[in-house]
């Protein structure tokens, strides 16, 4: 519990610490912060697929969210330099057209030296099964590991460079409106995460999901989204009261606010459930070790890989 509790302690005040390098110094540190979130995350969920049996490339999957990250970045780059939003439809299009190439890739490369993939199946003593039909799986299996974490949580590059988007509400704002548009994503899955675990241990109650995650109650689940609610309005209220956000907050009412933040504590919990998913059949209890008492990477960015996609898609019909 002490690990927990401590380890805690070090990410909010390292998520502190970049919200004040963000404001008065730069974005890029939590660009940093991203990237390599989502490579620790792409490596767990390797070792996850391999444990199910489906064999995948280790060290592809680890550096291949630096290529979709860089495409990313790129692609907001872009957008600010042509004053053309469509340039985050154009990047999603490239992490897309990257995961299908990279895939072809390992697929021509396990045919093309066939000597060392054959070595490879008898090593893991898999019968009755070819060398293509091998090479297809392992592919497969690779590309499932391009998509899920990294494609959907490297979004939040979109978001910390919300700032420099062209969107036509957002024109001629002098506020920086990312660090609330950030703030949100991260805040709904933690207030959400949180308050489901401390009223599911409350209330108790029927189960929301006992074969995937047992622990889960639908108290839990209604109180996740309840409080996330309640919060997030302190959350806007407050901002409303900051200086620097006061035009956002005029063009942003709070009932569409809380909006989103209902629909985007759901998606936090969809998220949540469907990593947990992820383990069952990987039979683990934590997707790693990479906070102690809090399990793996993945564990802890779980609810936030599927909000970071559904925060910018909601803030950009919101802006355009």
């Amino acid at each position: 519990m002490k690990k927990r509790v401590y380890s805690s302690i070090a990410v909010v005040i390292t998520l502190a610490l970049l919200f004040v390098l963000k404001i008065f110094v730069s974005d890029y540190f939590f660009d940093v912060l991203f990237a390599t979130l989502s490579c620790l995350a792409a490596f767990e969920m390797s070792k996850m697929l391999t444990k199910m049996g489906r064999f995948n490339f280790v060290y592809v999957e680890i550096l291949f969210p630096v290529l979709m990250f860089a495409a990313n970045l790129l692609g907001a780059h872009f957008a600010a330099l042509y004053g053309d939003f469509w340039w985050i439809l154009y990047t999603f299009l490239i992490d897309v057209g990257l995961m299908i190439f990279v895939s072809a890739c390992l697929f021509l490369y396990q045919l093309i030296f066939r000597k060392k993939t054959l070595n490879e199946i008898e090593v893991r003593d898999i019968k009755n099964i070819s060398v293509v039909r091998f090479a297809f799986k392992k592919t497969i299996n690779s590309l499932i590991g391009f998509a899920y974490p990294a494609f959907f949580f490297l979004f939040f590059v979109f978001l910390n460079h919300f700032n420099v988007l062209p969107l036509r509400k957002l024109d001629g704002l002098t506020s920086n409106f990312s660090v609330f548009i950030l703030l949100t994503a991260l805040l709904i899955p933690i207030f959400t995460d949180t308050f489901a675990m401390l009223t599911g241990s409350l209330i108790g109650g029927k189960k929301l999901c006992p074969k995937i995650s047992p622990n889960k109650t639908i108290a839990g689940a209604v109180g996740g989204v309840v409080w996330c609610v309640l919060f997030s309005t302190c959350f806007y209220l407050i901002c409303g009261c900051i200086e620097s956000f006061e035009p956002l907050m005029k063009i942003l009412p709070i009932w569409l606010y809380l909006i989103i933040v209902f629909i985007g504590s759901i998606v936090a919990q969809l998220g949540d459930i469907f990593e947990s998913f992820i383990k069952r059949r990987a039979g683990v209890k934590d997707s790693g070790k990479f906070l102690p008492g809090q399990g793996g990477c993945m564990d802890r960015i779980d609810s936030h890989t599927l909000v970071a996609p559904y925060i910018l898609i909601a803030f950009l019909i919101f802006a355009i």
